[in-house]
């Protein structure tokens, strides 16, 4: 959705946006701008960054003014010198074109899950966080992003594809063990809005994509999510939600769905458990019939679960060692905790 923060913004807000994008734009090394204070500048910048992911060669910028005038004059920090942002920028447009050729004519539910699958398939989450790693050029062109340079890639996307869509912004919560705002992504598909987060998505998957924050509404996503920095449309519909045909209220629904995927010599199954709240009690007796019926196969059943938003991936091996990981999809971190000691007890019990 193009210029979705822009729309948000006053008429002199508007003014430094446009002469901002438009300086940015020729790599001006000076750009006048109307006066404004240095915080408003930074919240038109940062709306600018969010509606525009290919102004990733601009990283920041500070500004002087004069007594009396009616203008500040920014200085960008760019991120290349010119010569190498042009040649960037060509094979940013390159590499966007040919990514999105094959999804001409498709529908947008078919583009959408494209573009979540290539993130999964060719971004890594970057922990030393490359200055590059928080725009598109990172994931585009060095195959590494953080949650910023992720949610700008899948826009810019599907701005070439013709899907709405806009970059969202958490708060960070350090009370909470949240140390850095977190971003995302809302998309409109059919006329529906809905949240798409395929950072936490690619820290979840083990063999097998995860849609665990595809397509959610308002009340699942901010289940782990905290508060956002700028508003974005409300997501209310649940009919895009990727597990809903996945989605089970009785143990035994999930052992059916079990016992096929070992007939059918799947090596995983992954589902959404809606039955009530997700306890250690529920999990284990759930795990313990997986491994149950694994054993009939000569297998064991290990289990990921995802407990804030209720998915659980049951991994199938030849190997009896089974585990629980309680995943955590924070920025690309995974960790088993000490819950997965007292799951484990709790599968014995049951």
């Amino acid at each position: 959705m193009a210029g979705y923060y822009y729309q948000q913004l006053n008429r002199e807000q508007r003014g430094a946006y446009e002469a901002m994008r438009a300086g940015f734009d020729r790599l001006q090394p000076a750009i006048r701008v109307p006066r404004l204070e240095g915080r408003e500048l930074s919240e038109v910048y940062q709306r600018l960054k969010l509606d525009e992911p290919l102004l990733f060669f601009v990283v920041g910028f500070t500004y002087r003014f004069y007594p009396g005038a009616d203008h500040v004059e920014l200085l960008p920090e760019y991120l290349f010198d010119k010569g190498r942002i042009k040649s960037h920028r060509q094979a940013i447009d390159t590499r966007i074109a040919r990514l999105t050729r094959p999804l001409q004519g498709k529908s947008d539910a078919d583009k959408e899950r494209a573009i979540h699958d290539f993130i999964l398939e060719n971004v890594r989450y970057d922990k030393l966080k490359k200055s590059y790693s928080h725009e598109i050029i990172g994931p585009l062109t060095q195959g590494v992003g953080v949650c910023e340079g992720i949610a700008k890639t899948v826009k810019v996307l599907c701005d070439a594809v013709h899907i709405p869509c806009i970059v969202a912004l958490s708060e960070a919560n350090p009370d909470a063990g949240v140390k850095y705002r977190h971003a995302w992504n809302v998309v409109s598909v059919d006329g529906k809005y809905y949240h798409l987060d395929a950072t936490f998505d690619n820290s979840l998957q083990r063999g097998e994509k995860r849609y665990d924050y595809y397509n959610l509404d308002d009340r699942h996503i901010f289940r782990d999510h905290e508060k956002l920095v700028l508003p974005v449309p409300e997501c209310t519909a649940d009919k895009g939600y990727f597990y809903r045909k996945l989605s089970f209220t009785k143990p035994e629904d999930v052992e059916n769905r079990v016992r096929q995927a070992l007939r059918k010599k799947q090596p995983r199954f992954v589902f959404h458990w809606r039955g009530g709240g997700l306890n250690r009690e529920i999990l284990g007796e759930l795990w313990r019939c997986a491994d149950r019926l694994a054993a009939e196969k000569g297998k064991s059943a290990a289990c990921s679960v995802n407990m804030a938003q209720s998915v659980i991936q049951f991994d199938f091996a030849d190997s009896a060692a089974a585990a629980v990981t309680i995943q955590q999809p924070d920025e690309g971190r995974e960790e088993e905790n000490s819950s997965a000691t007292a799951l484990q007890a709790a599968k014995n019990q049951i």
